[in-house]
């Protein structure tokens, strides 16, 4: 990860606006009840300011926070010590900053299991500001749900970039990433049990038929895992064949994340695993931390390795300046929305050139 300026652990940081940034996670992005016990995970590299602001906020409106801190996992997915996956199946809600994200592990199973509601939130002072605290979350959403309205109505999605992308995929509205990922209460991802998992705002994901996605793939904003990538500094080539990774070239970073990706000695981890919108007016640039960049205003990031369905891990890789087609309908020309619904809620967002 590229070391920013908002990664110093000084109080002084945006400290004023990060009071109003938890207020605004557990009153309207993840609305937390009076009474209700509320589990805040974080590991070793999490940024605490952010947890003890979002602590206090659920504090503040009557509820219980239980914080838990345990040492970092080495990959994201990993299980964490026993005992907090205990801790989370007793929980009625559940907060997660941990940098290496628990998302997908048996952990978040579990408490998906347990009927648990989760918002895995990781990011700095920095990110959660203009991510979270700065956006307008009625408009952004409405953002999330027409594209997932435009997409599924397509049969074919097309997708290329300025770097080389060209790849193509039939569309699946049913298929199991098809869900409104922006942060609110109506979406997140569900795949076991009855509980639900919310993530930052600013993303849209189209279901596609798993062995249909055909191509070319190019990396040209950030990778990560493996930590040794992070933001790219020369783009990573993928040729995708019946949805699956069967060639990565490239420089050093390309020969890293094949090494990476081989490591784990399961074809799961070349699967494509979802093909999503970034699109939070919030991020500008790729700098190194996955949660952020995969919201680069315009994007696209698709993830690979479905760790939910038994793959050892997950990792993401982002697009930069692509060009969409849901069938003949372009949607987005080189990171600019160019349907006329989307400009308008892009102006609406305040997004400059809108």
């Amino acid at each position: 990860m590229e070391l920013d300026k908002a990664l110093e652990p000084t109080p002084e940081w945006y400290w004023m606006e990060m009071g109003g940034v938890g207020r605004k996670i557990v009153e309207e992005f993840f609305p937390i009840k009076p009474g209700e016990n509320v589990v805040v995970t974080a590991d070793t590299i999490s940024d605490w300011r952010v947890v003890q602001e979002t602590v206090k906020a659920i504090y503040a409106i009557g509820a219980i926070p239980t914080l838990i801190v345990h040492p970092t996992t080495e990959v994201a997915t990993a299980d964490p010590p026993e005992p907090v996956t205990a801790a989370l199946q007793a929980a009625d809600a559940w907060i997660e900053f941990n940098d290496s994200y628990l998302l997908y592990s048996n952990a978040w199973k579990k408490a998906m299991e347990a009927g648990v509601r989760c918002f895995t939130l990781g990011g700095d002072v920095d990110s959660l500001v203009r991510m979270v605290g700065r956006v307008d979350y009625a408009v952004l959403d409405n953002l999330a749900n027409k594209l997932v309205e435009l997409s599924n109505h397509a049969t074919e999605m097309h997708i290329t970039s300025t770097s080389g992308t060209d790849i193509r995929a039939r569309v699946d509205p049913a298929g199991s990433e098809g869900h409104v990922l922006t942060g609110g209460e109506e979406g997140g991802i569900n795949f076991v049990g009855t509980g639900s998992t919310q993530v930052p705002p600013g993303q849209s994901t189209f279901g596609h038929v798993a062995d249909s996605v055909e191509g070319t793939l190019v990396f040209d904003g950030t990778i990560w895992p493996p930590t040794e990538i992070g933001v790219l500094r020369e783009p990573v080539t993928l040729e995708i064949s019946k949805g699956k990774i069967a060639k990565i070239t490239g420089g050093q970073e390309a020969r890293t994340f094949e090494k990476w990706l081989a490591s784990w000695d399961d074809q799961g981890m070349y699967e494509i695993a979802h093909c999503t919108y970034g699109f939070n007016p919030g991020v500008k640039r790729c700098k190194g931390e996955i949660g952020h960049d995969e919201r680069v205003f315009g994007c696209m990031e698709f993830g690979i390795g479905a760790a939910w369905a038994d793959a050892p891990a997950h990792t993401d890789g982002i697009v930069l300046e692509p060009s969409v087609w849901a069938d003949d309908v372009q949607l987005e020309a080189e990171g600019r929305y160019v349907h006329p619904e989307l400009a308008e809620l892009a102006r609406q967002l305040g997004v400059a050139g809108y």
